[in-house]
């Protein structure tokens, strides 16, 4: 198991947790952190734009990466949303335990 950090600014606090709270119940992150009060200054539709935004720091496995994305444009407010995934290089082995076994999806039941 690969363990990543995938980083993604929104605009609003209600955005955030909306993002965070359906990656996590549909198991594709272990966990998403909140940051609230970063600046971001970028370029955008030709022009420089200078907007408050909050950051979300969502911890997941490399093999769900593909899954993780598509969720997040669905659920994104933004035209292109900030997606970055990187690669965990080492970690605490029963951190790394517990985020594969948050990110193991339950079989459906059979009927």
């Amino acid at each position: 198991m690969e363990a990543i950090i995938v980083l993604c600014t929104v605009p609003t606090e209600e955005s955030a947790q909306q993002i965070a709270q359906a990656l996590v119940q549909d198991h594709l992150a272990a966990c998403v952190n909140i940051l609230p009060g970063i600046r971001s200054i970028y370029y955008w539709k030709d022009k420089i734009c200078d907007d408050p935004e909050l950051l979300l720091l969502i911890k997941s496995r490399q093999e769900l990466f593909p899954l993780l994305q598509r969720r997040l444009q669905s659920l994104h407010p933004y035209e292109v949303p900030e997606i970055l995934s990187l690669p965990v290089q080492e970690g605490a082995p029963t951190f790394l335990e517990w985020l594969l076994r948050a990110t193991e999806v339950e079989p459906a039941p059979e009927e």
